[in-house]
């Protein structure tokens, strides 16, 4: 379907039979979204034919390749080329970031201009769940607001890459469905992948930001305020978060003339920027938290509601002394706080559990390392048998014990670092023992303990 992403395997050949290009020969498969432009026509048409694993020959006449200019030096004007085309794989058009719309186009839409945020848009729609069909109707909405007439948030954000006459399927996942919740109208299970057919028969544009006087701005950013504030009571955070960004789009490069108006718009900014931070709370996009919480505070340096959500948020990311840092910062702007203070010693105790943790864990890594040292020096030692006089015979002392058995004797053979015993060590071997008897006292002395 149009905006499908393909991968293919070709060859393609002028009509004597001449090898101009090979995906094949290059080892790597060939990717490009169909109906965008992106290859030659007649590539766009025929593959778009094609069932996965299929092969075939499209054979395209010079208007469906490159016409009258060719392709120097490799294509002459006017030629007729030859591919054979092996379709390994397509995927629909992705249209968010985590991956949870995916479009595909069945009948493409006229010209470039599509809806955008606050336009009207009329629609015939089909719902389906596992096959079964739960949705069919027109309706028509405000974009951004289809929550409102009970459309899905996932068709509501891909209204804005749609043009009029546009028929797409959309593949939703359950965020951007009828979620954890369900649907008990439609009788929709919780977190359910969902399927929409959605024809877009008409759109009125809403006026663009630039569009707007500072006037209009305020007023709409009051409504969606509010809009934003009954979503997120109802548990729609994704809904709210849309509301909350229209007038962070509306305001955050706005400048009032006096100080009273430019106070105003301040106003509406923070709020806007602190609601945003506790639906990202909400839905657990801490990064996301901390980012909003920043803006606030560039503006506001002591505005406790951003300091407590930035905590918070930290907090839940295990980042304990910089959330600590957030708590302490309330309780300057607000000694009374008693949330701040319970939080504050939350952090505390994580702090010193953590620790406790890293302590363990670098004390059982020390006590593997200081073992494994210990066996490897006493095969090395025992490997250099009848090097030395004194570990003759085997590597056997008397009564049958390695001179390596005991802290005592091994400790027994510095006497011969400096030729003062009977049998002087090798000096070759000097740096080797005194790594094993370091090794061999700290295991006494632990053992002694």
């Amino acid at each position: 379907m149009i905006g499908d992403k393909v991968a293919v395997h070709y060859t393609g050949k002028l009509i004597n039979g001449k090898k101009f290009d090979s995906s094949m020969e290059r080892k790597k498969p060939f990717t490009f979204s169909l109906g965008k432009g992106q290859v030659i026509k007649g590539l766009d048409i025929g593959v778009s034919s094609m069932q996965r694993g299929e092969v075939c020959m499209l054979l395209c006449k010079p208007a469906y390749a490159y016409g009258s200019a060719g392709c120097p030096p490799k294509i002459p004007p006017n030629a007729m080329l030859q591919f054979e085309v092996e379709l390994l794989s397509f995927q629909g058009e992705v249209l968010t970031d985590d991956g949870g719309i995916t479009r595909r186009i069945k009948i493409k839409g006229e010209g470039y201009n599509n809806p955008n945020d606050g336009s009207t848009v009329h629609v015939h729609l089909e719902g389906r769940c596992e096959g079964r069909l739960f949705d069919s109707r027109d309706v028509h909405f405000v974009v951004g607001e289809s929550e409102d007439m009970g459309v899905p948030l996932g068709v509501d954000r891909a209204m804005e890459k749609m043009q009029k006459g546009e028929c797409c399927m959309l593949y939703l996942k359950p965020k951007y469905g009828f979620g954890k919740e369900g649907r008990a109208q439609y009788k929709i299970g919780p977190n359910s992948d969902l399927v929409y057919e959605v024809t877009l028969n008409n759109f009125q544009k809403a006026k663009e930001s630039w569009e707007l006087d500072q006037k209009e701005k305020l007023k709409l950013s009051a409504a969606a305020k509010q809009k934003g504030t009954q979503y997120f009571k109802a548990g729609r955070y994704l809904q709210a978060v849309v509301q909350y960004q229209r007038v962070v789009s509306w305001l955050e490069m706005e400048f009032g003339v006096g100080k009273e108006e430019q106070q105003k718009l301040q106003d509406f900014l923070l709020a806007a920027q602190l609601n945003l931070a506790m639906c990202y709370l909400k839905l657990r996009e801490y990064a996301l938290v901390v980012e909003n919480c920043n803006k606030v505070i560039e503006l506001d340096e002591k505005n406790e509601k951003a300091l407590y959500r930035r905590g918070e948020a930290r907090l839940f990311r295990n980042e304990f002394s910089l959330a600590m840092s957030d708590f302490k910062l309330v309780l300057q702007v607000n000694p009374s706080n008693r949330a701040a203070r319970g939080q504050v010693s939350i952090c505390q105790r994580n702090i010193r559990e953590h620790h406790e943790k890293d302590k363990k864990i670098y004390a059982n890594m020390f006590q593997k390392f200081a073992e494994r040292d210990v066996k490897v020096c006493v095969n090395v030692f025992h490997s250099l048998d009848g090097f030395h006089p004194k570990w003759s015979g085997g590597g056997q002392s008397q009564g049958g014990r390695s001179p390596l058995a005991t802290h005592t004797e091994t400790r027994g053979l510095r006497q011969g670092l400096d030729g003062a015993g009977p049998h002087p060590l090798h000096p070759d071997l000097i740096i080797l023992y005194l790594a094993l008897h370091h090794v061999c006292c700290t295991q006494h002395d632990r053992q002694g303990a």
